[in-house]
């Protein structure tokens, strides 16, 4: 390997010692470069493409890229500014044995974001963030999902190749590993580097990306290391501080019309009294892995994936215009347990010190019911178990199941049909002890790998998205069918609803078409058929669920009966971790750090006049998220709380 090949061109403003550096550079910004229109071509959205919306995406991401170098490349520089002259060989060899590491993590890195990318249609975020924590799942769901020896393998020629290219460049760099420098100059340099870390930190922001209002624009202008570091680091969102805000009293002012409540200075709480007797019936909530309401066919899908669902919803009272809060189960979770909007930042599920809060399970545990929450994995993940285990229910997972009790499982739980014979078991002990129940049951078969026993439906298992969305249905078809044969079954009710949806990205920040998710209403001697139409929010089913049994409360629910009031006042709440938004009036409200907001029109994203009417949902918009935040963050949502 030969080193005598002159110097040349834009290296010659940096000090011989350093030229190795840029060459390392150029291929780090090359790389991400193509990074970034590679996932363009996998995201299909060929407008992107068009030079003057690509240049901005290439140009912007190119800063973050360099924003990022400034953090690893320092300390391959210190290396050669200390580095003795006379041991030059040494620093070569050094030198391409360090390169060798980097090359394979820049690849697995660039790799890593396309399986990011396909499952979220995000650059990384706070979601690969909980990855760290939950290594087992995450690791088993890639080994069971694609081909790793074939996925590293590609992983270690293209680095190999990346490596190769620079090993061949530096040894056309003539004399800097034996170049001379004084060690004064040697301090100042060396000091510029450590400089350089220091002003990427000042100078990068996250909203520089969010140049324009296509949404995933502004995801392929990132850049994958830093969007990991930022979400590392803000992963908890102080409201008041980084939102915009109303006065206070002005907040509760606004939720207490939207509620319809008495107390200004408290509008979530509040007595719900219904006249009547009260409907003891036993409840069946089944929350679905990421059932986008496009997959079934009264929704209009032709492909017959839901024959299950499609009957059990025209002989029962389908919502048509449901929407989820956010695009993560425990988002759901969180909606559907304590009817909160989606504050910024991390689901409370995952919060630290969130239990004796104030759940849907309460309020059965109140009437004499045993709240359940059953699911087919292990419950530890995603903080399951805490959560729901520190808010008064009784938790049963996957642990509760005997080996010769498993027909299937995948890194995420077992079959849905295991974990509805786990239901069937759990519900026939307390209907024979005569006890009410309240069960809420989280599916996970409708999700990657998309493995599940043969014979059960028509299309092969770990072929894609369809076969975990059609397994599901036959499950829950099945699960209902089983059920009916018990004697417990005329005096239940069913309600099956989504977690999230299979997408929840698209050009706008908060698209609602990508949040609608189906709910039905399933309990035939007590339930009529039919179809309720009123947009509506996952917050508003606890409300709407207790309202249908007649159950009068104390309420500290921020969700509506969408059989009452929710009729005449309709509107939605999303998110997408740091963007929340309200959805009404054929408008989004979207709010974001920094006290920025605007409102968009929700078919096209496009941005809309501040007029009357967008003052007006901004202002509501504001009131939910504020509240919610203090109320959380104070205490309010507590048990005792709402005792006083």
């Amino acid at each position: 390997m030969s080193f005598a090949s002159p110097t040349a061109g834009p290296a010659r403003w940096l000090p011989r010692r350093l030229q190795p550096l840029l060459p390392v550079l150029v291929a780090f910004l090359v790389f991400n470069a193509l990074v970034r229109l590679g996932l363009l071509a996998f995201n299909g959205q060929w407008s992107l493409a068009l030079p003057w919306r690509l240049l901005p995406i290439l140009g912007i991401g190119a800063l973050f890229d360099l924003g990022v170098a400034a953090f690893f490349l320092p300390p391959l520089g210190w290396l050669l500014l200390v580095w003795p002259a006379r041991r030059a060989r040494g620093l070569r060899w050094t030198m391409l044995a360090l390169l060798l590491p980097l090359c394979v993590l820049m690849v697995f890195v660039g790799v890593a974001e396309f399986t990011f990318w396909n499952e979220f249609a995000s650059r990384f975020n706070f979601i690969a963030v909980d990855y760290l924590v939950y290594t087992s799942e995450v690791l088993g769901n890639i080994r069971e999902s694609y081909n790793l020896p074939l996925l590293l393998g590609g992983v270690g020629v293209v680095a190999l190749a990346i490596w190769a290219l620079l090993a061949r460049r530096l040894a056309r760099q003539q004399g800097w590993a034996a170049d001379g420098m004084s060690w004064r100059r040697r301090g100042a340099v060396a000091l510029l580097l450590a400089a350089a870390p220091v002003l990427s930190y000042v100078a990068l922001d996250e909203r520089y990306k969010e140049f324009s209002a296509d949404a995933q624009a502004n995801e392929l202008a990132g850049n994958g290391y830093y969007d990991f570091w930022y979400a590392f680091w803000h992963n908890e969102i102080d409201y008041d501080r980084f939102y915009s805000t109303l006065p206070t009293r002005d907040a509760a002012a606004e939720l207490a019309l939207e509620l319809g409540s008495p107390a200004a200075a408290h509008p979530f709480d509040r007595e719900v009294v219904h006249a009547g007797p009260e409907k003891r019936l036993n409840v069946v909530l089944v929350s679905v892995e990421s059932l986008s309401a496009s997959f079934l066919g009264v929704f209009g899908n032709q492909e017959g994936l839901t024959p299950n669902l499609d009957r059990l919803a025209r002989d029962g009272l389908l919502f048509t215009r449901l929407y989820a809060t956010g695009t993560r189960t425990v988002r759901g979770l969180e909606a559907l347990a304590l009817s909160v909007p989606p504050t910024p930042g991390h689901s409370i599920v995952k919060r630290p010190d969130n239990a004796n809060l104030y759940t849907v399970g309460e309020v059965f545990k109140s009437k004499g019911y045993e709240p359940l929450y059953i699911y087919g994995g292990y419950g530890y993940f995603d903080n399951m178990n805490a959560f729901f285990g520190g808010n008064g229910y009784t938790v049963v997972d996957r642990t509760a199941l005997k080996s010769d009790e498993i027909h299937f499982e995948n890194i995420w739980g077992v079959t849905d049909e295991d974990l509805f014979s786990l239901a069937l078991r759990e519900l026939d002990q307390r209907a024979a002890a005569g006890k009410p129940f309240f069960a809420h049951v989280m599916t996970t078969s409708n999700h990657r790998p998309f493995t599940y026993p043969d014979g059960r439906i028509d299309i092969p298992s770990k072929t894609g998205r369809e076969g975990g969305v059609k397994y599901t249905d036959w499950a829950i078809g099945d699960f209902i069918e089983r059920a009916r044969k018990k004697p417990w079954f005329d005096d239940t009710v069913f309600v099956i609803v989504a977690d999230h949806t299979h997408n929840g990205r698209g050009r706008q920040e908060l698209p609602p078409d990508n949040y609608h998710i189906p709910m039905l209403i399933y309990a035939p001697k007590h339930v009529a058929a039919g179809r309720v139409d009123s947009i509506a929010s996952q917050i508003d089913v606890a409300p709407t669920l207790l309202g249908l049994l007649n159950f009068s409360y104390h309420s500290r629910f921020f969700g509506q009966d969408i059989l009452r009031e929710g009729q005449q006042h309709q509107r939605a709440l999303l998110a997408n971790y740091q963007t929340v938004g309200y959805y009404q009036d054929g408008r989004v409200v979207e709010l974001k750090p920094g006290g920025r907001s605007r409102v968009v029109d929700a078919d096209t994203g496009r941005e809309l006049p501040d007029d009357a009417l967008s003052q007006q949902l901004r202002e509501e918009a504001i009131a939910y998220y504020q509240v919610a935040a203090s109320a959380y963050k104070s205490g309010e949502l507590r048990l005792a709380a709402a005792s006083r």
